[in-house]
């Protein structure tokens, strides 16, 4: 054999060894923070040659998967507490922050232009307020031509977490009229979508419309979104500032699995509708929870850029930390 040959040889059987070694596992669930874990995923195949594939399909989804063992992790914005997990037999972690805006499509008005107080966005949600020149909303927004058109509520028709933190946040504006839920019965003028896919592409097929998405949606589609009132009654426009300003007063704690709702935080610069999304993974499945474990540990050490390019917050240092020393009390590494 040439020594050509012999070097093509080898070539190839470390190519063979590498791909013998990669790793491939799958996830889905929460829609929400879909389009980072897409971009961390091709990031790492691209570093390890380990691939991971998600699937946005709701939290509801995410939830049954992981609890039937159909994927070796779910995602869900809805954090699940300790008896849930006991009766799961599972774990949960949180991945990354992000943000809920109000995106809308009212001809001629441009982008954080529209000013929603909290009783507005009350009253919009309850169906309480039916038109956009409605006295709740026109009170915030001299100057701006809001026109008598009814308003046309687009909502999550699937079992979501999006809208589990979104109600979380409705409830802190009225408790009467909202309760925190992953598919509540909405009223009103009423559109529904499959994921915040559908929800933001309801609201662009729909003039007139308002509905609630995760940020980067309204990055990538370009909709405009609605400047808001936060828990300090100040007004804030979404933007990675504001969101990382709300994510200063997550608080988690491993020995819960970092159960937390951190909608509604306090500070004058937050914005006030943040979430948190979780990754579940089956506590039966040791050698595929210690590759999801690789996955978000490169993630956490490598995908910040990424996560900031998409308008998420990325986990500050100690939580990481605390995420590492759970995943060394499960056997995840």
């Amino acid at each position: 054999m040439t020594l050509r040959k012999i070097a093509v040889s080898i070539l190839l059987a470390g190519v063979a060894i590498t791909a013998s070694n990669a790793s491939n596992i799958t996830g889905r669930g929460a829609s929400f923070p879909a389009p980072v874990y897409v971009d961390w995923s091709q990031a790492y195949f691209k570093a390890t040659g380990n691939k991971v594939t998600y699937t946005g399909t709701g939290s509801g989804d995410g939830i049954k998967s992981i609890n039937k063992q159909l994927v070796d992790f779910g995602g869900s914005d809805e954090p699940l507490k300790a008896d849930k997990l006991s009766e799961g037999k599972l774990s949960m972690f949180p991945a990354i922050v992000g943000s809920i805006v109000l995106a809308y499509n009212i001809p001629g008005v441009a982008d954080n232009q529209l000013k929603l107080s909290e009783k507005a966005i009350a009253a919009i949600f309850s169906g309480e307020a039916k038109f956009w020149d409605d006295a709740v909303i026109t009170a915030d927004n001299a100057g701006v031509a809001l026109p008598h058109q009814p308003i046309i509520v687009s909502v999550r028709a699937d079992s979501s977490g999006t809208t589990f933190n979104f109600t979380y946040y409705l409830n802190k504006l009225d408790r009467n009229i909202f309760s925190a839920n992953k598919k509540p019965e909405w009223k009103g003028n009423i559109v529904g979508g499959k994921g915040n896919q559908g929800v933001t592409a309801n609201i662009q097929q729909n003039k007139y419309s308002i509905g609630y998405i995760e940020y980067s949606y309204k990055l990538k589609s370009g909709l405009p979104a609605a400047t808001v009132q936060n828990k300090e009654g100040k007004w804030i426009k979404p933007t990675v500032a504001s969101f990382q300003d709300a994510a200063k007063y997550a608080k988690w704690d491993k020995s819960n699995d970092f159960y937390a709702m951190i909608a509604y935080p306090k500070g004058a610069t937050s914005y006030p509708i943040v979430a948190a999304s979780f990754i579940l993974v089956a506590n039966e499945k040791a050698a595929e929870n210690k590759e999801v474990a690789k996955f978000f540990e490169w993630a956490f050490a490598n995908g910040d850029q990424i996560a900031a390019n998409l308008g998420y917050v990325p986990l500050p240092d100690e939580t990481v930390r605390e995420i590492n020393a759970y995943w060394q009390s499960k056997g995840m590494k």
